[in-house]
């Protein structure tokens, strides 16, 4: 029987060596920067929204500019909003915010970061594509960094 564990780390692994969506997307009408200036982790997200829907999305890192938990993370965040409405992505936004926070698991393979919460220094890392998207949403000129989101 495999180990939960160990397939959570595979699924962080795979995606922050193949990540997916990891390019500019010249049609975006929405885009955000977020940095965690403690560690250097910085990301642009680009968005697509149509309607209320998220038709595409892609995130950049500059070179050096991301660890594997920021990277695995932007990567299956823009695979599990992508086709969804933005009321649908703000409530996969809260629910990883809540799982981070030690509350229930994400759904699906969210669920991979989990054990993040067990070393309280990678939940910034984790949660900065969330909070990208957020803001990306919202509209938001503002960059986002560990100290405007506040709840990193």
């Amino acid at each position: 029987m495999v180990d939960l564990g160990e397939l959570y780390q595979q699924t962080i692994l795979d995606h922050n060596r193949n990540p997916r969506n990891f390019r500019r997307l010249e049609t975006a009408n929405r885009t955000a920067e977020g940095s965690n200036p403690l560690c250097g982790d910085r990301i642009h997200l680009f968005v697509h929204v149509d309607g209320d829907t998220i038709t595409d999305i892609g995130f950049q890192m500059p070179q050096g500019a991301g660890c594997a938990i920021s990277k695995a993370s932007a990567s299956l965040m823009t695979d599990a909003v992508k086709g969804k409405s933005i009321a649908a992505a703000e409530e996969m936004f809260q629910a990883f915010r809540d799982m981070l926070a030690g509350g229930t698991n994400a759904p699906g393979k969210l669920a991979a970061f989990s054990g993040v919460r067990a070393f309280p220094s990678r939940i910034k890392c984790a949660n900065l594509a969330w909070h990208a998207l957020h803001a990306a949403l919202q509209n938001s000129a503002a960059p986002v960094t560990t100290e405007s989101a506040g709840d990193f």
